[in-house]
This record gives C-alpha cells, structure tokens and sequence, in this order.
C-alpha cells in the first residue's frame, strides 16, 4: 500500500506532467481561465487519464503480447484514449450539460492531449502492474488537476491586479506557470530523502 501512496505523490508533485515533463500544457492554459472550467477540465482528464492508463495496460497485456503485435502499441493506446474521451463526452453530456458547455472544445481535445498518452506509454515502459498503473494515473490527474485549479485561481486574481500592460493576458499567465513549475521542481528533494 505504501508503494502505491508513494506511486500517486510522485505522479502528482515529484515529477508533475505539467510542470515538471511539460505535458499538456494546451488544456493547462486554454482552461485556466475560470474556476469552473478549470474543475470540469481537471475531473474529465481526471477520468481519461485513469481509465486510459488501465484499459492500455490490459489491451497491451491480454491482447498485443499474447499475439506478438506489441508494435501496435502505440496505434492501439491512441485508440483506446480516444474511446475513452468520447465515453467521457456522452457522460458528461447527459450528466452535467452545463459543464459540457462550459468545457466546449477542450473536451474533445482531451484525446490530442499528450499527457494522456504519456501515462500509457510511461506505464508501458516501467512495466507497472494493472492496480500500479491506476494509480499512476490518477496520480498525474490529481498533479494535472492540482495544477489547473492552482493556476485558474492565480489567473481569476490577477484580473483584479494592477499588471503592467506589456504583462497583460497571456504573458502572465506563462510568467505565473513558471513560478509555479519552480516551486514544483522543489518536490524533487523529496525523491531523494527516500
């Protein structure tokens, strides 16, 4: 159980996909703009990248090796996000309409995310078993979704603050994210304590 907890903290602060490897950074800035956005946004790629990561690891273990075409690997796991997006779409549509509205086109967007499929691969790699590769990515959905909200709220503040013009808009926002990123690199002593 400690190897899994350990699995999650290092997902989502240690070696952070945003800040840290720099992956989906696209939905990171287009919907950190509002605080509601920012949540739908973190708990939809939150089931993405978890559901994702396990049914990859079971198609990759029961299907592509078993029958020698792990060099299907990849097709099959962008496939596989990609089924696994759209569930997401129709369950958002039919649960919450306001929040699929809200998300637009970063929904569908999900599928094109390169975390997503980073997990996969990443899972794929250090040859995780099934319940290690859930954890993992629902490790990096709550780093994603730390992340996103932290930023969605910076961002919902500075509209309010008397930012130099040339700082205005996007520009703040990279410089925001920056920051951000270095303090999360501050997570990496943790790694080496243990």
């Amino acid at each position: 159980m400690t190897e899994l907890l350990l699995i999650i903290f290092a997902a989502a602060l240690v070696n952070n996909f945003v800040l840290v490897q720099f992956l989906g950074l696209c939905p990171f800035l287009g919907t950190s703009k509002r605080m509601d956005g920012a949540l739908g946004m973190a708990l939809a790629t939150g089931l993405v990248l978890t559901l994702s990561s396990g049914l990859s690891y079971l198609i990759e273990h029961y299907v592509l090796l078993p029958f020698g075409v792990g060099y299907l690997r990849l097709i099959s796991f962008i496939l596989v996000i990609g089924a696994t997006v759209q569930f997401t779409e129709l369950a958002l549509r039919r649960v919450s309409p306001l929040l699929h509205r809200i998300l637009g086109l970063y929904l569908p967007l999900i599928a094109s995310n390169c975390a997503v499929l980073g997990v996969a691969l990443l899972n794929s790699t250090q040859q995780r078993t099934l319940l290690s590769a859930l954890f993992y990515g629902a490790g990096a959905a709550l780093g994603f979704g730390i992340v996103l909200t932290l930023l969605s709220g910076l961002r919902e503040r500075l509209e309010d603050a008397d930012v130099p013009s040339p700082f205005r808009g996007p520009a703040i926002a990279l410089v925001t994210a920056g920051i951000m990123s270095l303090a999360f690199f501050g997570f990496t002593g943790f790694a080496r304590l243990s």
